[in-house]
């Protein structure tokens, strides 16, 4: 029994394997849509989501299957006090997989020590979103034909933005790929992050905190959100939500085929005036997503043999 709680829990060969195989679900879903009849995912969001989710959701519907769960923390046990490990104790004896929201680091990885069936991080606070990630790698691969010797920005929380790590830890496995940091100093990458994958010495990155000047260098632009949720004060959070916001003439100094990607939910930071420049690809990777996941569910369950 396997379980996805990191982006690299999945080897290159297996990430490779998983992103094939949501590419022929995409092309041919009518193929996949009784793969998993019979079988029910557990979706346990402690967290508020909506893509990530109902994307787990549509993805098991979309093969075949059934779903059950909850999608608020006080609309399950833990509202009374319930242990992750005793939740999932009993969940993983209704259910064949289970994917799992939680706003503290290491609830996913604690869960998978207690469960019967494998375990899928949906988010855990500032740490990890595998299939995210994974949702993120179809993007870019679909779009720019590959997942090496690319210069790929981050911008905005990189900080608490577990997109952003997830990527970073990802991306850096693949040859020649390099990073523009664009943050606040406030919301730089976490120390964890330097000491780790970015120390590491086939690893390029620099940090900046002027978008316009770097934009025109990149393949890739990762915008991500300020997260509320995140801060421990309203009075930071106000000083720094506004801290980028591309607009169509900051798109002016990008390349012609630069992508422009975003986990959503945005606030402010990209204008509603950018969704029509046809480099604006956040709401393609919001349907990718739903694929990669069938791809992972299959895997995990040992279905994904044609």
């Amino acid at each position: 029994m396997k379980h996805v709680i990191s982006p690299l829990d999945l080897t290159i060969d297996e990430t490779s394997h998983m992103l094939n195989l949501a590419d022929k679900i995409y092309n041919d879903r009518k193929a996949y849509s009784e793969k998993c009849k019979g079988m029910k995912i557990a979706t346990l969001f402690y967290e508020p989501s909506t893509r990530t989710r109902l994307s787990f959701e549509a993805a098991m519907l979309n093969l075949g299957g059934n779903v059950l769960g909850f999608s608020s923390a006080q609309s399950s046990s833990a509202a009374k006090g319930e242990s992750v490990a005793d939740t999932i104790r009993v969940v993983s004896r209704y259910a064949d997989i289970c994917a799992i929201r939680h706003p503290k680091e290491g609830a996913p990885l604690v869960a998978s020590l207690h469960s019967l069936i494998p375990i899928i991080n949906a988010g855990d606070g500032g740490h990890n979103h595998p299939t995210q990630t994974f949702a993120d790698l179809f993007t870019i691969r679909k779009l720019k034909g590959r997942l090496d010797n690319l210069k790929i920005g981050f911008c905005g929380d990189l900080k608490f933005g577990r997109t952003v790590h997830s990527l970073i830890n990802a991306m850096a496995r693949y040859e020649n790929n390099s990073f523009v940091l664009i943050s606040p100093a406030e919301l730089r990458v976490p120390q964890y992050m330097r000491e780790g994958v970015l120390a590491s010495p086939n690893v390029s990155y620099v940090e900046t905190n002027n978008l316009e000047e770097v934009m025109g260098d990149l393949d890739v632009l990762y915008m991500t959100r300020v997260q509320r949720e995140r801060f421990f004060n309203e009075e930071d959070y106000v000083r720094l939500k506004d801290s980028f916001i591309l607009d169509t003439k900051k798109m002016e100094y990008a390349s012609k085929d630069m992508i422009v990607m975003h986990p959503l939910p945005r606030v402010n930071e990209i204008s509603p005036e950018v969704d029509s420049d046809p480099r604006a690809v956040y709401f393609d990777q919001a349907n990718y997503g739903v694929y990669t996941r069938m791809a992972l569910i299959l895997m995990l369950l040992g279905l994904d043999k044609d």
